[in-house]
């Protein structure tokens, strides 16, 4: 089988390098190095310089020229979702597109799922989510991930072409909540690194995780999500990979403002793209047009966009009014 990439980034590699065993690839990436390196040397020179990858690995940086697949996946930041796709969006009639990427779109509020369809309603979407390090994935350490799309079929199509050895894939039917799932968990685990940078302890992270996962659940609930999908591998188990280690960029990245980089300083250490800040926004924006009440994420927003003291926000959220915990 044949299977394009959009994107040539740390998860695109490592998806890049799984497939490889049995399929042919072929990567997108803008930058003519980055082909070269691929094509020539068979590295990604800026993620795993030191990791060689398979000859069955090609790239190219004419992206048409991955509509010859039918098997096409998103691995490029939500953000930039919307305009790289909108290239191709004619082409994309019966595809089986199947998205990485981990976030809501600041312009519309809307998940990766919504804003494809607007693009092209005639191709099948699926997300590949869960929690997945790329630094581990294509040093081949067992992880698990979930295949959300509506149709079940196709879940289970990308669940046999996924599954294998180090790598096992579950199928659902809920691509909302396997989408919020994996765009919160950033939020959290931006706010979660900052409350270590600022010195606090395993109590303090454990308090904001556990209540966060309260709001991963709140909000996914009121956007017509299944609870168990946010109990399972896309909501908690993709948070507690992100929040609680050194390869999770969000997680560094708040660890780095909370001891008091500049938001630019601090993304520019990190050296890729911190999903989480957008997402923060996106979230913030959407839960108040919807009117949810998501006090850590508020919080969250107002140190990112606001400027206000990380330690106020703590203090405000443990000094809110007294209640049940649920």
């Amino acid at each position: 089988m044949k299977i394009s990439i959009i994107g040539a980034g740390s998860w695109a590699s490592a998806i890049a390098d799984f497939l490889s065993k049995d399929n042919e690839v072929l990567m997108y990436a803008r930058n003519i190095e980055d082909v070269d390196n691929i094509n020539d040397l068979h590295i990604n020179k800026k993620y795993f310089a030191d990791i060689k990858l398979s000859e069955n690995i090609k790239a190219t940086n004419k992206i048409e020229d991955l509509l010859e697949n039918k098997i096409i996946i998103n691995a490029i930041p939500t953000q930039k979702t919307r305009e790289v796709l909108s290239t191709i969006k004619d082409g994309l009639d019966e595809k089986i597109l199947v998205n990485l990427s981990k976030g809501i779109e600041i312009k519309t509020l809307k998940r990766i799922s919504q804003v494809i369809y607007e693009l092209n309603p005639n191709c099948t979407y699926a997300v590949l989510s869960g929690p997945s390090h790329a630094e581990e994935v294509i040093r081949k350490m067992p992880t698990a991930l979930v295949c959300a799309c509506e149709d079940e079929k196709i879940a289970k199509e990308i669940q046999d072409i996924f599954s294998k050895n180090y790598l096992r894939v579950y199928t659902s039917t809920d691509v909302i909540g396997c989408e919020i799932g994996g765009a919160i968990k950033n939020v959290l685990a931006f706010g979660i690194g900052m409350v270590t940078g600022l010195g606090f302890g395993d109590n303090t992270k454990a308090a904001i995780m556990t209540r966060g996962i309260y709001e991963m659940n709140k909000f996914a609930i009121s956007q017509g999500a299944d609870i168990k999908t946010i109990n399972g591998l896309c909501g908690i188990g993709d948070l507690i990979v992100t929040a609680t280690s050194m390869h999770s960029r969000n997680n560094r990245c708040g660890i780095l403002f909370g001891k008091g980089y500049s938001l630019d300083d601090a993304c520019k250490e990190v050296k890729t793209v911190v999903e989480g800040i957008p997402t923060t926004k996106a979230l913030y924006n959407l839960s108040k047009k919807e009117n949810i009440e998501l006090p850590i994420t508020n919080e969250i927003y107002k140190v990112i966009f606001e400027n206000k003291n990380p330690k106020d926000s703590v203090e405000v959220l443990m000094n809110r009014d007294k209640k049940s915990e649920y």
